[in-house]
């Protein structure tokens, strides 16, 4: 490695001060897109000077990135304690054989006091998960629901099928528009007597009915914290993606990406709020809330309805109820399930026998 290598320990004040000076957006590689660092200092949660991040940059380069930041953990005490959560940790394929990601990975957890959250880690850092201190607090099943083909991941799986490409994707339109075919009649029929509020923040209305529904959750949740989780302006829109002039490592621009959220209303009243985010074909669930048992199936159908309208091809989601409720009311091609275990170190010294990680907690897509 050269020896101009600096390691940059990323406070919310310097990211804020960072925003202003543009320090972070030079070079064809960021951290993060800049509205994504915008949402993130507006939250009154972090403080200026909680850590929301390690850089490690060779000359100007950035070589390495840990992004975490602080949330408020319920407790069985009814306390609020304070953990960071790890959101993701990158190392340039130049420098993965060093000894650079363990340095940058070890600064990250001492900065935080090791009151660190993982809520799940990619297949290839399983063993070193395992001989450090972390311990399982949740293990569940990611859930990805195809309504179509999906050539980018045939592609992904047999790489001599790229140069098929073109074919695959007009086999994969033409599955998807069959598939929306079968399902779209369905949705509309078992909706008609629904209708959508569509929002961009929570009102006193929709915060009565979700508050009861957040209260046992992981993440301590309020009003102002969900209508932070939920505001579109963590996202960039760009047109012409290719004029833009640089790439995140966090996901928050592209030419399709944004945030929808909506109360579901049954006879002038709240029956259930659904919250998604739309990338390219992805339909990601960030908030399903239902109050009544005999209203799920009705929320489940207002999901496929907005999914189908919106033209996506596969749903993620953790929730595994809504995963079998969705499989089994809705035509679709194949379902992939992944275990996602979630970490917390153990010098956090927090009781999560009583407590469950959901597809919410943590969920800053």
């Amino acid at each position: 490695m050269s020896k101009n290598l600096k390691i940059v320990a990323l406070t919310k004040k310097m990211l804020r001060e960072g925003i202003d000076q543009n320090t972070y957006w030079k070079g064809n590689l960021t951290p993060l897109p800049k509205s994504k660092a915008l949402w993130l200092v507006s939250n009154s949660r972090i403080e200026e000077d909680d850590y929301c991040g390690v850089i490690g940059y060779e000359d100007e380069k950035m070589i390495s990135f840990v992004f975490m930041f602080p949330d408020l953990l319920n407790t069985s005490a009814d306390e609020k304690t304070k953990v960071y959560w790890m959101i993701s940790w990158w190392v340039d394929k130049q420098y993965k054989d060093t000894v650079l990601g363990t340095y940058i990975y070890n600064e990250a957890v001492n900065l935080t006091g090791k009151q660190i959250l993982i809520k799940s880690y990619a297949e290839n850092v399983t063993t070193f998960y395992e001989k450090q201190p972390f311990t399982v607090i949740a293990s569940r099943l990611r859930h990805t629901i195809f309504f179509s083909l999906d050539a980018s991941m045939l592609i992904g799986r047999f790489r001599f099928l790229k140069s098929f490409k073109f074919v695959l994707d007009k086999i994969d339109a033409m599955a998807a528009a069959a598939i929306r075919l079968v399902n779209r009649p369905k949705a509309k029929s078992r909706t008609k007597m629904l209708s959508y509020d569509y929002i961009n923040q929570l009102d006193d209305m929709t915060w009565q009915f979700a508050e009861p529904l957040c209260k046992n959750d992981l993440i301590y949740k309020t009003k102002e914290y969900i209508n932070w989780q939920i505001n579109a302006n963590q996202y960039t829109q760009t047109p012409i993606p290719t004029k833009h002039p640089y790439k995140s490592l966090q996901t928050g621009t592209s030419n399709n990406i944004y945030i929808h959220n909506l109360k579901i209303m049954k006879e002038n009243k709240i029956i259930g709020f659904l919250s998604y985010v739309v990338n390219y074909n992805e339909f990601n669930v960030k908030y399903f809330l239902v109050e009544e048992e005999e209203n799920y199936n009705l929320c489940v159908d207002a999901l496929i309805e907005n999914f189908i309208q919106k033209r996506t091809k596969f749903i993620f989601t953790d929730d595994t109820q809504l995963s079998d409720c969705i499989t089994k009311r809705y035509s679709t091609v194949f379902t992939h399930r992944v275990t996602k275990k979630g970490l917390a170190h153990d010098e956090t010294k927090l009781d999560f026998e009583n407590s469950n990680m959901l597809n919410r907690d943590g969920h800053f897509y």
